[in-house]
């Protein structure tokens, strides 16, 4: 039976939300120090972080992140109406939206799993993940190409287009109730082909 994680915002840092520090413009708060060596606890995003390295990143409402082969040791959540982009970083815990406009990740690492729910368009190419990639009840177009996923791909309960191709999975490929069907195929899965992906 498929059972999708619970995406809890602030429940999966180590501080709480309240106690991360709050910055304004991240570009400010980087200033002219953007090597990999630069570091601060926490980033809460809204602009772009380059080649820097935080403990986890936060998205706020409304707001639009940009991570450019940035390093995350923890998670990285967004916000209701926020958007993230991120290419080619390492993100060592979860990317997790609920409510988000966009969650775009392209490239890099995740460490644990991306979680996406009730929220707009997401992509997730090019990524190697450790755990799990998760679409749930999402109204825009949806695209998981060209990942390896250490857990499974769980699409349920979308309504605006979900394409799935060339992934290499190494658990389970579960596809129910979406609307229209998912698309797609290549996936290499060494657990099973469920449902709406069976044929994928």
């Amino acid at each position: 039976m498929l059972k999708l994680a619970a995406i809890g915002l602030c429940a999966a840092l180590v501080v709480g939300c309240d106690a991360a520090t709050r910055y304004g413009n991240v570009q400010q708060n980087v200033g002219a120090d953007s090597s990999a060596s630069a570091r601060t606890s926490a980033e809460s995003c809204n602009g772009t972080l380059g080649a820097v390295s935080v403990e986890f990143v936060r998205v706020p409402q409304g707001a639009t992140c940009t991570l450019n082969g940035t390093k995350v040791d923890g998670n990285v959540l967004v916000e209701r109406d926020a958007t993230l982009r991120s290419t080619n970083a390492r993100i060592g815990g979860n990317v997790q939206a609920e409510n988000a406009a966009r969650t775009n990740v392209s490239g890099g690492s995740v460490g644990g799993s991306v979680q996406v729910k009730q929220g707009g368009a997401s992509s997730v190419t090019g990524v190697k993940i450790g755990g799990d990639i998760q679409f749930d009840e999402m109204t825009g177009a949806l695209v998981a190409n060209s990942n390896t996923v250490t857990g499974s791909i769980q699409i349920v309960k979308n309504f605006g287009g979900v394409s799935v191709n060339t992934n290499r999975v190494n658990g389970n490929l579960q596809c129910k109730e979406n609307s229209p069907a998912p698309t797609g195929g290549g996936n290499i899965v060494q657990g099973n082909k469920e449902d709406q992906c069976s044929a994928l």
